[in-house]
């Protein structure tokens, strides 16, 4: 069985989450104070986190900027800030997905099957006895099936939406993506968002495994199309 850590100070809320997802057979535990939910994720047990934005004693996006490299299970951001720019914000401090309030609880239910199914799918092949390959660009390997990066023999962290489409552009080397491709591919239709989703991980994706960032060599701007990993 799953478990879920739902990290809301909202009562109401949280119970409401807790209710729906225990109907569907996950674990939940909820803690409402933004610095004990750091302690209890990093300590581990969890599989997902609903972590709403404003909380006391931290909140969310310093909570996702703590966590984010150093555990690699989905995070999901549930809060009633909607302006593109908190989206984005969170997005780029390595959340997988956004949830604004209100919300339909059928609707967070299936962003949280969705989330795990493909977490495991990442992370769960290893475990099929398949022998490992690996994909090198210059200095950089990334070993598809244990869901691993390294460069210059040192791990790189990754979480799974920049996984996967760090993945998706190494696997399809060479050739030109625009973000609309890009964001149908890793996202799917029935993610709520848009194309500038793609922009913020290829950033992220840029500053772990590129040497200068801002004169990117691996993944490349072509300007007026997309994107494109040279290899």
């Amino acid at each position: 069985m799953s478990k879920i850590l739902i990290v809301e100070d909202d009562a109401e809320i949280a119970m409401l989450e807790k209710d729906y997802l225990e109907m569907n057979d996950f674990e939940t535990e909820i803690i409402a104070n933004g610095k004990e939910a750091v302690i209890a994720l990093l300590e581990g047990g969890y599989d997902l986190v609903l972590l709403d934005l404003m909380l006391p004693g931290q909140n969310g996006y310093d909570i996702c900027r703590e966590i984010r490299d150093k555990i690699n299970i989905p995070i999901l951001m549930v809060t009633a800030r909607t302006e593109s720019v908190d989206k984005i914000r969170g997005l780029g401090l390595g959340a997988d997905d956004y949830i604004a309030k209100p919300f339909d609880p059928a609707e967070l239910v299936a962003r949280v099957k969705s989330h795990l199914n493909r977490y495991r799918r990442l992370t769960g092949s290893i475990k099929n006895g398949n022998d490992e390959y690996e994909i090198s660009i210059g200095n950089l390997r990334i070993l598809p099936r244990s869901w691993k990066v390294y460069k210059h023999e040192s791990e790189i962290k990754f979480p799974n939406r920049e996984f996967e489409l760090l993945l998706f552009l190494a696997e399809n080397s060479n050739i030109v993506f625009s973000k609309d491709q890009l964001f149908e591919k890793i996202w799917g239709f029935d993610y709520v968002g848009d194309s500038a989703t793609v922009t913020v991980h290829i950033n992220r994706i840029r500053e772990k495994i590129e040497d200068d960032p801002s004169r990117p060599q691996i993944i490349e701007t072509i300007w007026g199309a997309g994107y494109r990993l040279n290899n």
